[in-house]
């Protein structure tokens, strides 16, 4: 499996693999959902914010509510806050696409467990343009465990209970969360969880861009 993903790797632009960590471009993503089942669920909201290697830059943000394909239930609501109303008005997901594709053109994605925000993201792209985010992307949750397997004392100065949904390794890094799960914050502290491992990546060998798509492989 590791040599596939690894031949996938070098499917990528050398130029963009060579380049270190600590200077690419990244956009890391967000999504909010009505359920978690890609056959009857859909997608109600998208946030993504850039980095610049380590930076984090507040002024280049996404965030845009979607009318969903399928209904909100009452479940969903208390996760995400967002309530039929909000989006009655809203355009479907095929009426922001194209901004979300521009948004992240050239950029390695990041997510936590990104998997699943790419199976629907992909699906609806697929489906309104027959396109698909075809970048690199890596999963903060891959990372994490690369990195608590790699250097126990890095992991170890922070605690460790066990738990590895966003909010509770945000907690575990000492990052701040509030409120129910809005998609920009999400990806905001997505952001400053994956600003956290890459500033102890270069120590562990792991440098470039080539370098994180292996260890962080979604």
């Amino acid at each position: 499996m590791l040599t596939l993903f690894k031949r996938r790797v070098a499917e990528y632009p050398k130029e963009l693999l060579d380049i270190p960590i600590n200077e690419a471009c990244y956009a890391v993503i967000d999504t909010e959902l009505t359920g978690l089942d890609p056959k009857r669920d859909s997608i109600v909201s998208i946030g993504a914010i850039k980095m610049s290697g380590m930076r984090i830059k507040l002024g280049e943000a996404f965030y845009r509510l979607v009318k969903p394909q399928t209904a909100l239930t009452s479940d969903s609501v208390v996760v995400h806050g967002i309530t039929p109303s909000e989006v009655e008005e809203k355009p479907y997901i095929g009426g922001v696409i194209p901004e979300l594709m521009n948004f992240c053109k050239e950029c390695v994605l990041v997510g936590h467990f990104i998997h699943l925000d790419l199976m629907f993201l992909n699906r609806e792209i697929k489906r309104f343009s027959g396109q698909s985010l075809d970048n690199p992307a890596v999963d903060t949750y891959r990372i994490h465990d690369w990195v608590k397997h790699h250097n126990g004392d890095f992991s170890r100065q922070y605690g460790d209970n066990g738990e590895k949904d966003l909010f509770s390794l945000a907690k575990k890094y000492k990052i701040q969360v509030s409120g129910a799960h809005n998609a920009l914050m999400d990806a905001f502290i997505t952001a400053q969880l994956f600003q956290r491992f890459l500033s102890r990546l270069p120590q562990l060998g792991v440098r470039t861009v080539r370098d994180l798509l292996i260890i962080g492989r979604p």
